[in-house]
């Protein structure tokens, strides 16, 4: 993907420095947040005052050169800035509570490999905006025409180093911190030389848990494709036996998502992270009957099941965490989150956030008493595939009109390309929203049926 283009939309901007995501982009993309925030501040504040916004970065090398031009546009259009250093994306959210900030930025790719880089913008709320709102700014920063402040009203970055402290702090305050420190759990975790090494370890210090750390410096230097799947997280499933560990994490680079490894080395996976913490959730309540929860189409179908247990109900949305976060303050969910080791606790923050995740399973295993396996095991099982095709511009739209005509008999939901039922399986095609790619999501019981959905799905598509 040497050609790649920039990529704009509901999850921020994404681009390969030097070619699509350079400085000017930056400067750009900040001046038109800047703008946008004149109409979406935090309610209740002066209409003149002037935007507070934070800004964190994950610790990719080229994080120092593209948050200084994003600093820049927005100094420029008259907002004050707080710079938090290398700072996780949920740090940065929890910062913008803190601050009782109009926005934040955070400066990452999250999963994508080095050579990319990406601005993600939160709102007063620490979430990613609503898709319309997203699609006001894209517009603003097409337009490039910002209204710049006057020299008087510039106001020079004040640093704040405390969003780990901060972050933290609220997570300890919700956790059975005795339970866990007495469990005396050992932890090999992957922060993968991303954002998330130092607090993370710091969590688990606070908790009383040995850790073996793997990629534990924020060097950007990731010792392996960065994203947590099977494949890239061999090392860590071999170090969770090694070192006779209760379970092995895994992070991505900017520390939002969690994959899990259990104490025998088997890779449970992104996937079970979020069921694991929702069954905790509902444990830790007490079960409450008609609980609620919220999960994008692309997630696997064991929460359903965890909530069905209460006679909950989990409300999908499009793929992008501000789509889920929105439905979870509608619907006033108790958890949520995406399939991809995503996890969002509302007491928390508003945003997917690993180090949360972290602590819910670690409680999860000192008040079960059980080994991670067994208490996965009681989980119903799925299969589920993940593949993914190269696109040209127009294509995914077509694609989603004629795979509805195809399954036109099944249920369908086309909040977010298309997502096809059956009654034991289903399939999800979809355009990314960070890389030009389409997704193409299967379950089903067994794998042979989810690469049997795949397969199927392509052939169509190899057609059009």
């Amino acid at each position: 993907m040497d050609h790649a283009p920039l990529m704009l939309g509901v999850s921020g901007l994404r681009g390969l420095i030097g070619k699509t995501l350079t400085p000017d982009v930056a400067t750009r993309y900040g001046a038109a947040y800047g703008q946008w925030l004149r109409n979406h501040r935090r309610p209740g504040l002066p209409s003149d005052a002037a935007p507070l916004v934070v800004i964190g970065r994950d610790s990719r090398p080229s994080g120092p050169m593209i948050e200084s031009a994003v600093v820049a546009g927005l100094v420029a259009t008259g907002c004050r800035v707080v710079q938090l250093g290398i700072a996780t994306t949920p740090g940065t959210a929890v910062m913008v509570d803190h601050h009782q900030a109009d926005g934040g930025v955070i400066i990452t790719a999250s999963h994508n490999p080095l050579p990319w880089n990406g601005i993600k913008a939160l709102t007063y709320e620490g979430s990613a905006p609503p898709a319309d709102q997203a699609a006001e700014l894209i517009d603003l920063y097409h337009k490039a025409s910002p209204r710049y402040a006057a020299v008087e009203d510039l106001q020079p970055p004040t640093p704040d180093d405390t969003a780990a402290e901060v972050h933290l702090g609220r997570i300890l305050r919700h956790i059975d911190v005795k339970a866990v420190r007495a469990r005396k759990l050992r932890v090999v975790l992957d922060s993968v030389h991303g954002a998330g090494g130092p607090s993370t370890a710091r969590l688990l210090a606070e908790l009383g848990v040995e850790l073996i750390h793997h990629g534990a410096e924020p060097t950007g230097l990731f010792q392996h494709p960065p994203e947590p799947t099977r494949d890239n997280l061999v090392s860590l499933s071999k170090a969770v036996l090694d070192h006779k560990a209760h379970l092995g994490l895994a992070q991505d680079p900017d520390a939002d998502r969690l994959a899990v490894v259990d104490e025998k080395g088997a890779y449970i996976g992104e996937e079970y992270t979020l069921a694991l913490c929702a069954l905790h959730m509902l444990n830790r309540l007490g079960r409450p009957q008609g609980a609620t929860s919220a999960a994008n189409l692309s997630t696997s179908r064991m929460i359903d099941d965890v909530f069905a247990q209460v006679g909950g109900t989990v409300y999908r949305t499009p793929v992008g965490e501000a789509n889920v976060a929105a439905t979870m303050r509608q619907k006033h969910c108790v958890i949520g989150g995406e399939g991809n080791g995503g996890v969002i606790w509302p007491d928390i923050v508003q945003v997917r956030d690993s180090l949360a995740g972290a602590a819910l399973l670690l409680e999860m295993l000192a008040q079960q008493n059980k080994p991670l396996s067994a208490i996965a095991s009681t989980l119903p099982a799925y299969a589920i595939v993940k593949d993914k095709v190269d696109t040209q511009p127009g294509m995914a739209q077509k694609i989603k009109a004629a795979l509805a005509e195809q399954f036109k008999s099944q249920k369908l939901d086309l909040q977010d390309g298309i997502r096809i039922d059956w009654p034991d399986r289903w399939v999800h095609v979809r355009p990314s929203n960070t890389e030009p790619i389409i997704r193409l999501i299967a379950e089903a019981k067994e794998p042979k049926a989810a690469e049997a959905l795949i397969a199927q799905v392509r052939a169509h598509m190899a057609t059009l």
